[in-house]
């Protein structure tokens, strides 16, 4: 593979007058334009030419797993051309680009979300840019709430599979085959031989992994009793306000995919108590050595 340039089982970037005079034009799909795509990968490449094997995004209050990262160069997002920014407590706002488990690496250190006021497009651009940077494995963490009554603050969940309650889906639009397919299947969107090392590697470290199903709402307020009610009758075992926008893009762009969260408070209906931010994040910092021992090993392994 080139520097820079698309795995060879993707096509390489090309433009021409149709892209740009129809489906480019579009409010939704501009947004993932691949002259945008490739103008924010340029700016990366210029601070760091290597070829990226793996992208990390960092959760909140995981960005202490940064520290876990041989780090040869930070971007910071306002430095980069058609990037948002983070706006929330926790997420520092950077591309850390060096080295983790033997594996080139760009992590994000801090994500962007529908409640910050950014459409669905906008959230998931990163994951376009990583993907032109040569980035064919994802590996996305998040700090949830727990509606599993015999999981605990603390808990790692393997996510996988996930609900999407987001009301939105960041693939509405006209579709640009050469990012991916119109219609692309999400029988898997987790990637079982992925979820197989993650629980290889929990039990050589001796972590407890849980395993089970994420869904995504709107935020930014939690949810009440009945909502939490509802979520988890539907099937859901953790709830969060990100990630799946981000893994529908990833599988789109023909990326694997590795979901790890961390359940920082319980939700259950009728033992309810009000949730607070820093303790949520003091729990999700408690459990980062767990967590960065696991996505060592799993890149180790790949």
């Amino acid at each position: 593979m080139s520097n820079g340039a698309l795995p060879a089982s993707r096509p390489q970037l090309q433009y021409t007058q149709e892209h740009t005079a129809v489906g480019l034009g579009h409010p939704a799909l501009g947004l993932h334009a691949r002259e945008r795509i490739e103008a924010c990968a340029q700016a990366v490449r210029r601070r760091f030419a290597k070829p990226v094997e793996v992208a990390i995004i960092l959760g909140t209050g995981l960005g202490g797993l940064a520290a876990e990262i041989e780090v040869d160069q930070v971007v910071a997002y306002h430095d980069l051309p058609n990037f948002p920014l983070s706006t929330v407590e926790s997420h520092e706002g950077r591309l850390l680009c060096g080295s983790l488990g033997g594996r080139t690496v760009i992590a994000m250190q801090g994500r962007f979300h529908r409640y910050e006021g950014y459409s669905l497009q906008q959230v998931t651009f990163p994951v376009r840019v990583l993907r032109a940077l040569g980035a064919e494995t994802l590996l996305v963490s998040n700090a949830c709430g727990g509606m599993h009554p015999l999981w605990a603050p603390g808990d790692l969940m393997l996510i996988a599979d996930h609900i999407n309650l987001l009301g939105d889906n960041p693939l509405i639009g006209p579709n640009d085959d050469l990012l991916g397919p119109r219609f692309p299947d999400m029988s898997e969107p987790y990637d079982t031989t992925l979820r197989h090392l993650a629980r290889e590697v929990a039990a050589a470290h001796g972590i407890t992994l849980r395993e089970g199903v994420y869904v995504a709402v709107q935020g930014p307020n939690l949810e009440t009793r009945a909502e939490y009610r509802f979520l988890r009758g539907i099937g859901a075992d953790v709830v969060g306000m990100s990630t799946v926008p981000e893994v529908i893009v990833a599988v789109h762009a023909g990326m694997r995919v590795l979901g790890l969260s961390i359940i920082t408070d319980q939700c259950l209906p009728d033992a309810l108590t009000p949730a607070h931010l820093p303790e949520i994040i003091a729990v999700a910092k408690s459990a980062e050595p767990k967590l960065a021992a696991l996505v060592k090993g799993v890149l180790a392994r790949l």
